[in-house]
């Protein structure tokens, strides 16, 4: 009687599933996949990537006929303006993938994931006016305690100064930043938010950051208010309105 040949991992084909090896995609996919996504909200951005390219191949050629080595210049601007087309390319893309979060709950969350090591987010926001919907998000790095608001300036304010005066009672002095997000005077555009984070000064050693980090982890997120009603696990039927049917 023949064996059943048992299979493994190694044996499973690269399918996507569990126990297969994952495709890989290649760099040109994700570039297309970044321009197609792009393309949807910024429609102009083929017409200048395209200029781009044909701007430095021209540039290329006019210095090629100036020192009279047209192919050898031509053949070396190449490259710099697929460069400069793919540089465009990540800017414009950039842009549209702020333009596409912009105005929705949790955008500077999204915006504060392209940042590198030494920060610490959480996850869900550390206060939330239920009436407004404004949040205030919380960061631990070597700056200190970042609070983030979302909310239009003349409420957020005083949300994230409460959120303040709670946090500055666990801290012990370390430094807190309040930050508004939003395109009104004195807040700080959704885009420019992770270049603004970056740019605070460190005043914390890692060792002193990790306690902060335990102390305003004890906090707790937010505490959403339920709403009052009839608690649905507590009603009973109305008996005589069914026995009056």
């Amino acid at each position: 009687m023949a064996r059943a040949r048992s299979t493994s991992p190694q044996d499973s084909p690269s399918t996507g599933k569990p126990g297969g090896k994952v495709k890989k995609v290649r760099w040109y996919h994700q570039v297309w996949q970044a321009f197609q996504i792009t393309r949807q909200s910024d429609p102009a951005v083929t017409w200048i990537i395209l200029a781009v390219f044909l701007g430095i191949v021209a540039l290329g050629v006019v210095i090629g006929l100036l020192v009279n080595q047209l192919v050898y210049v031509l053949v070396l601007s190449i490259p710099f303006a697929v460069l400069g087309a793919m540089f465009v390319l990540a800017r414009r893309a950039e842009t549209a993938a702020y333009t596409r979060i912009e105005g929705q709950p949790g955008a500077s969350l999204a915006a504060l994931g392209t940042l590198r090591r030494g920060w610490t987010f959480t996850q869900e926001p550390v206060a939330v006016d239920p009436r407004t919907q404004d949040l205030v998000f919380r960061g631990v790095g070597r700056p200190g305690v970042v609070l983030i608001g979302e909310g239009p300036g003349h409420r957020i304010g005083k949300l994230l100064e409460a959120e303040r005066k709670r946090t500055a009672r666990v801290v012990s002095g370390a430094p807190i930043h309040l930050i508004q997000v939003g395109d009104a005077e004195g807040q700080t555009p959704l885009r420019k938010l992770p270049r603004t984070v970056t740019r605070l000064k460190p005043q914390l050693t890692k060792d002193e950051v990790a306690v902060v980090l335990r102390r305003v982890t004890s906090l707790g997120g937010a505490k959403l208010p339920v709403p009052k009603g009839i608690d649905p696990t507590r009603v009973r039927p109305d008996r005589k309105g069914m026995r009056g049917r």
